[in-house]
């Protein structure tokens, strides 16, 4: 049992009795938030919670409205070093109705611990009165926002969406992915590549419970040839994908989101940029795109993904890249696609 106050830490059954209690549900455990006489209470949803307010189609397009949006702000983000080879990410977005800030950790060393490798919150305030309307769980948003995302890259640039989907790197978002193609475009076909056999039966299994037909791949580059869609979303420790990719294939790459990190094989992302299309999420990508920095690529050169919902243009000839690194605009689409939702 623990206790959530309105502005910290949980706290010990017995502290501040003073105060009121009222349930909330945050994981397994029973909690309850304290609040102060007067103080509107702010619902803390759970990761079930905050996934049940944000299904793909919908935060894909609500993503497409605010990238038409030109209240929205999003100042630069901080990245903070952690010792031990983790990152602090504090992100803030607004709009003319909603401020939100995400605060989460990234600790590559919780892989295969048991423990997540993002852990925080997205919290959501009403500018009009300052109150705080929401409190959205982290992880949760940072997966289907991103998997949301490529979906609509994939809606808009991808030349033949119905698959196969090859996913390489079988973790949370390869979950995410898998949920949100099969929901988005109709996916019927998922090949699943990952160091971690045991993790790639495990994502196989629950695509089959979606309705999809799945199976494991040991090589994900002899699996290009089959698949017209793919998404990389491994831990970009390494180089995960070498091979051509079929003339139309939309590779959505996510998983590497610095300058130091990289799934992509720099021969395959130079391919892609003369033989086909490159797209990237937004002008943070310029800096912090690892695959096509260590490619030796000019990335402003790119289009963005809002710079092509802008132009209207019809679907690019050849192979498509569209890489990935994260925007605190992304979290700001969930919030106001929540903050609108029951």
């Amino acid at each position: 049992m623990c206790y959530l106050t309105d502005s910290g830490p949980p706290l010990h059954p017995r502290a501040n009795p003073d105060y009121p209690r009222y349930p909330v549900s945050r994981g397994k455990a029973p909690c309850y938030r304290l609040y102060s006489p007067g103080m509107p209470a702010t619902p803390l949803l759970s990761p079930a919670e905050t996934a049940a307010r944000l299904p793909y189609p919908a935060l894909a397009a609500e993503i497409a409205t605010l990238l038409m949006d030109p209240a929205v702000q999003v100042p630069p983000r901080l990245v903070q070093p952690l010792p031990g080879g983790g990152s602090l990410f504090v992100m803030p977005a607004l709009d003319g109705r909603l401020a939100i800030t995400k605060l989460i950790t990234y600790t590559p060393a919780n892989a295969g611990t048991g423990r997540p490798a993002i852990q925080g919150d997205v919290v959501v305030f009403d500018i009009a009165t300052g109150e705080r309307r929401l409190v959205l769980d982290g992880p949760t948003v940072t997966a289907r926002r991103t998997a949301a995302v490529s979906l609509l890259a994939a809606q808009t640039l991808a030349p033949n969406p119905r698959g196969p989907l090859l996913i390489v790197g079988a973790g949370v978002q390869g979950r995410s992915h898998l949920e949100a193609f099969a929901t988005g475009l109709g996916v019927q076909e998922v090949r699943i590549a990952s160091r971690s056999g045991a993790s790639a039966q495990t994502l196989a299994a629950y695509a089959k419970t979606l309705g999809l037909r799945a199976q494991t791949v040991a090589d994900p580059d002899a699996a290009l040839a089959d698949c017209p869609l793919v998404v990389a979303s491994t831990p970009a420790s390494g180089v995960a994908l070498r091979a051509t990719p079929r003339p139309d294939a939309f590779i959505a790459a996510v998983g590497a989101f610095t300058p130091r990190m990289v799934e992509l094989a720099p021969e395959l992302c130079r391919h892609l940029a003369e033989q086909g299309t490159v797209v990237v999420d937004t002008r943070d990508a310029d800096h912090e795109a690892g695959d096509l920095l260590q490619a030796g690529l000019d990335v402003a050169q790119f289009a963005s993904l809002q710079d092509v919902l802008r132009q209207k243009k019809n679907r690019p000839q050849g192979p498509v890249l569209f890489k990935s690194c994260g925007w605190a605009g992304w979290d700001l689409a969930a919030a106001r696609l929540a903050a609108c939702s029951p």
